[in-house]
């Protein structure tokens, strides 16, 4: 996957769809926040938290296969990203694939252990 640099300007438009999307399903509106986040998606192919409101979308638009397929993405994108993870488990729970969402489950919580492993002792109190 070839990925561009992204300009100040193209980011700022990309945030700006993203913060759509958001009010959009807020809204009550997931179909147009569908298309709010695929725009800022198409501008900024690696803006996660677009990336994040696009699987919530498309979840709360009934697409649940394209959900599926949209967290898949995700966790190609940031596969460290216990949340990524959940969003998929989320997302193929709702599409009936039961084994495999207690499987992505799995995944985030292991993710998630991972991750206070590596907080300093000194520091493991406040999380």
């Amino acid at each position: 996957m070839l990925i561009t640099a992204v300009t100040s300007n193209e980011s700022n438009s990309a945030d700006s769809l993203c913060e759509s999307g958001i009010d959009l399903l807020g809204a009550g509106s997931a179909a147009d926040a569908v298309e709010s986040f695929r725009s800022a998606i198409a501008i900024d192919p690696v803006h996660v938290e677009a990336h994040h409101g696009l699987v919530r979308a498309l979840r709360d638009s009934g697409q649940l296969n394209h959900s599926v397929a949209a967290a898949m993405t995700l966790t190609v994108l940031t596969p460290e990203d216990p949340l990524a993870h959940t969003a998929l488990s989320i997302s193929l729970q709702a599409a009936g694939h039961v084994p495999q969402a207690e499987a992505a489950a799995a995944r985030a919580r292991i993710l998630e252990w991972k991750a206070l492993l590596n907080v300093p002792p000194d520091e493991a109190s406040i999380v």
